[in-house]
């Protein structure tokens, strides 16, 4: 269990959510945090950070997922900021068959650990029982898909396995998204975003509007800038 020594990011966030296992955060921000199975770390990278995610457990299931989440241009130099979400912070919805942590955006009238105004993200990780239904209300225009990673469930009809993801449409007047689970029942993860309709520029760990700027991150990294 190799881990990620230090290494940098600019201009948008990470959004690291842990199912299983131990990940000891470090940052050149000053920022320190245990991830441990249920939690959450968001880490706006900013103008400029570097990090490091390195194990601490020796054997044993380690699982989770890292989402990037973009920042708006206006705010791709902020200053860098970090949040430990431990497992009993992040908000929990229940209805009939059916769980959902809801690490940010709101479900079944639970409002999420984490908000975002200009990307107003839905970060959803659903537990369905066998046969279970949840729907999900959606902004028509926002980006959405679904990751199963349990079991198996139906979308509109179509069937999503486990380990493949579902890219939503952005229908005019849609009303969001429904959710079957099949005779296992399904966990999943729901994401949905607002577009910023803006240039994207990447290179490696580096999200920026235009190729500039990306020769700029660089440049300041080699230049310990970043630090």
């Amino acid at each position: 269990i190799a881990g990620f020594p230090d290494h940098p990011h600019r201009g948008f966030e990470t959004v690291t959510y842990m199912l299983e296992g131990r990940l000891r955060h470090r940052d050149s921000a000053g920022h320190e945090g245990l991830l441990q199975s249920g939690g959450v770390q968001w880490m706006t990278a900013g103008r400029g950070v570097i990090h490091s995610e390195l194990p601490e457990q020796q054997d044993g299931r380690m699982e989770g997922f890292q989402l990037w989440l973009n920042l708006p241009a206006r705010d791709k130099m902020c200053p860098p900021w970090y949040r430990d979400i431990p497992t009993a912070d992040v908000p929990e919805a229940q209805a009939e068959g059916v769980l959902v942590r809801v690490i940010a955006g709101t479900a079944l009238g639970v409002q999420g650990a984490m908000q975002r105004e200009a990307t107003a993200p839905t970060y959803l990780d659903v537990h369905l029982a066998p046969g279970a239904r949840f729907d999900q209300p959606l902004v028509p225009e926002h980006n959405a898909f679904v990751y199963v990673y349990r079991g198996g469930l139906q979308v509109a009809g179509t069937d999503v396995p486990r380990q493949r993801m579902a890219i939503l449409a952005n229908t005019p007047g849609s009303d969001g998204v429904k959710l079957q689970a099949g005779p296992e029942g399904a966990r999943a993860v729901l994401i949905a975003g607002q577009p910023l309709n803006e240039p994207i520029a990447q290179y490696g760990p580096f999200v920026m509007n235009t190729q500039a700027e990306l020769h700029q991150a660089v440049e300041d990294y080699r230049a310990g800038r970043l630090a």
